[in-house]
Formats: structure tokens, C-alpha cells, sequence
């Protein structure tokens, strides 16, 4: 049987925004799960790093782990912080952008 979520320990208490670190000038990403139905991702954001403007086929769950970030859903910005979640419904257009070091979880479902 294979794997459904992987890069991370199973059983375990963990703090999810210390599953991915910071790296300077970079967008660091950590797949959780991929297939069809979902695909869940931690993300990292150095502070004015950004994944530009597109969109995607299914909706988009973010929530903020740590630090401060903009979404951009069909040309409005929404500042996220610790514990904030926005949705970024599926086709239309979207983009992330650290405003400071910034982490978040994205979860699609297709």
C-alpha cells in the first residue's frame, strides 16, 4: 500500500511551522500529500519572497503558522497572521507574498 502522507513523523506530537525552515531569498515548500483528491503543503516564505499571480483547479485552504503574509485573490489583498485562514477559491487568479518571514499550510482539494 502506498504512502498517503509523507515527510513527516506519524504518531507524533509535532509543531507544524517547525517542519520547514527559513531560507534566506527562497520560497521553501514541504509536500504532505499529493493525489488526485488533495494536496497539502507547508510553505515558507522569506520576507519578500512571493509565488506570483495564477490559479488553480481546486480550492485553496491557507493557514498562518508564523510571521506575516499577503494573499492576493482577484487583485485583493488579505494580511494573514498567526492563526489567521483564507480561502483562495479555485480559477481565479492568486497570489502569496511574505510581507515579513512568513509560514503557512495549503491545502487544495480538488
Amino acid at each position: 500500500m502506498a504512502e498517503i502522507m509523507k515527510n513527516m513523523k506519524k504518531a507524533e506530537v509535532l509543531k507544524l511551522k517547525e517542519q520547514v525552515a527559513y531560507q534566506e531569498g527562497q520560497v521553501v515548500s514541504k509536500t504532505l500529500v499529493q493525489n488526485p483528491a488533495v494536496n497539502i503543503t507547508l510553505f515558507s516564505f522569506y520576507k519578500g519572497e512571493e509565488i506570483s499571480a495564477h490559479e488553480s483547479g481546486g480550492d485553496a485552504f491557507v493557514v498562518c503558522l508564523d510571521g506575516v503574509g499577503e494573499v492576493t485573490i482577484d487583485g485583493i489583498k488579505h494580511e494573514l497572521k498567526e492563526g489567521d485562514a483564507v480561502i483562495m477559491p479555485a480559477r481565479r487568479p492568486h497570489a502569496v507574498y511574505g510581507k515579513e518571514n512568513f509560514k503557512m499550510l495549503l491545502t487544495v482539494v480538488f
